[in-house]
């Protein structure tokens, strides 16, 4: 029980669910034996806790029904999406509640003289992806775990994923929210204008908040028009300073087709390659490899500009390689090798993966010094460096040998890695979030300015500390 939390006999609580239950309904609070294991946990390494209840409303009525008999209660609450975080944001204590949006899910309405969609918190990332191409749109924000991920989780979090070069994080993909409060007060404000500055912008308060203070109901989207064409290439180069050139070549050479550009370090691709077997379309033994994707309106036109700026670049001498993609299954294969990560546990075996974020320049000098640290301060530590390099977002991934997941040195990584992350003036998240998993480390990327005024806030709406506590900061 957090420790702001009012005491409580334990009928209190107990009593208060139970009325939610008749108020709600059956199906919609899960109690004792009936929670199911998978709202014990998030993906992130810790180890499960089963709440005292699952919480299921339809709608932000029962929202807000759940928090104010979880505030007479005083219950802790955890709002929980599709529970693909990695940080421990949606992990609940004993004792704690948990609120899922997984029944609030679906379409509200697709606008298309505004360009958005109106969709429910709880939808999975995919089926509001596949909604927007059946009506001829084409939905932004894409992530791994596509699949699972729900789209409120995704605002939580303010995601990133693959092409944020072109079309930004979720928080630029979003116009309207409706949000409920800790104390039950619903703000409804599904806002569609791109153009609207009355008085302060709300949204962002809850975007990226990790559900500490508010919870996303309800989402009004912004849409873009389907690409008809997605031109991709392979890009050998010899050293850190091509790629920085690459990748300013792309933004002044393909202007707003540039839709990502991702970066593997000769570390990483030696994995992908001689022990995750996936097959390369250019040969080893080079600096630095980097895949450039650009998403046309036009193949006829859009297909052979994109060749000349290759060809071009390759003449120029700015490339040591390359090759092009000729068809969808060329582009699926390309990104088969920047995706292979997935594949690391059966491969690697236990490792721990990272998420910071650096200014472009600093990157490799950053991933020399973190992999060289790591070695001297962990004995047999290895560690492979890849990400998208084009919005400042490195990946690694660091293990020892012969460990499980729970032997890894994780605390000595996370010295190094977030350590040095402070030297570089970098963030110690670029796109996963904090939750508990590295509020320890929230000092080396925000002044204690900035972490006194996100406590403010949080006071502010949430006085009892009942919702998410402990989460952030």
């Amino acid at each position: 029980m957090n420790s702001n939390t009012p005491a409580f006999t334990t009928e209190e609580p107990l009593a208060a669910l139970a009325r939610l239950r008749e108020l709600l309904g059956p199906a919609a609070v899960l109690i004792g034996a009936d929670v199911p294991a998978r709202n014990c946990n998030d993906w992130s390494t810790q180890p499960p806790q089963t709440p005292i209840a699952v919480v299921r409303p339809v709608d932000a009525a029962g929202v807000s029904a759940a928090f104010k008999a979880c505030r007479a209660a005083g219950l802790s609450v955890v709002p929980q999406g599709g529970l693909t975080g990695l940080c421990g944001g949606a992990r609940p204590e004993p004792g704690w509640v948990a609120l899922s949006l997984e029944r609030m899910v679906g379409v509200e309405e697709i606008d298309g003289a505004s360009s958005t969609m109106t969709v429910w918190a709880g939808t999975p990332l995919e089926a509001v992806q596949r909604a927007a191409s059946e009506a001829g749109f084409y939905f932004a924000l894409d992530l791994g775990a596509r699949g699972s991920c729900a789209i409120g989780g995704n605002l939580s979090t303010n995601a990133g994923g693959n092409r944020v070069i072109r079309y930004g994080m979720a928080r630029e993909l979003v116009l309207g929210l409706e949000v409920v409060l800790p104390d039950g007060t619903i703000v409804t404000s599904l806002n569609k204008m791109i153009k609207n500055n009355a008085g302060y912008d709300l949204k962002h308060l809850f975007i990226g908040s990790e559900g500490t203070l508010g919870v996303i109901t309800r989402i009004v989207l912004r849409l873009h028009p389907q690409p008809q064409c997605t031109l991709s290439a392979l890009c050998a180069l010899p050293d850190y300073a091509a790629v920085v050139r690459l990748l300013g070549a792309a933004r002044s050479g393909l202007g707003p087709l540039l839709s990502a550009f991702e970066v593997m370090w000769p570390d990483y691709w030696d994995v992908v390659t001689k022990r995750v077997g996936v097959r390369a379309p250019v040969a080893d033994g080079y600096g630095f490899y980097v895949l450039v994707e650009a998403q046309g309106t036009d193949d006829t036109v859009d297909g052979p500009r994109f060749q000349r700026w290759l060809e071009n670049l390759l003449d120029e001498g700015a490339l040591a390689d390359a090759a092009l993609a000729q068809s969808v299954a060329d582009t699926q294969s390309f990104w088969a090798l920047r995706d292979a990560c997935a594949e690391f546990f059966p491969t690697l075996g236990p490792h721990i993966s990272y998420d910071v974020g650096l200014a472009v320049k600093s990157m490799n000098a950053y991933a020399v010094a973190c992999k060289a640290a790591l070695a001297a301060a962990i004995p047999g530590c290895e560690s492979v460096y890849y990400g998208h390099v084009g919005d400042g977002n490195l990946h690694l991934v660091a293990w020892v040998d012969g460990l499980s997941v729970a032997q890894q040195p994780k605390e000595a990584m996370d010295e190094v890695i977030y350590g040095l992350v402070r030297e570089f003036n970098g963030t110690v998240s670029a796109e996963h979030g904090i939750g508990t998993v590295k509020k320890k480390w929230l000092g080396h990327a925000r002044s204690p300015e900035e972490i006194a005024l996100m406590k403010t806030i949080k006071r502010a709406l949430d006085p009892q500390g009942l919702l998410n506590p402990g989460k952030v900061v």
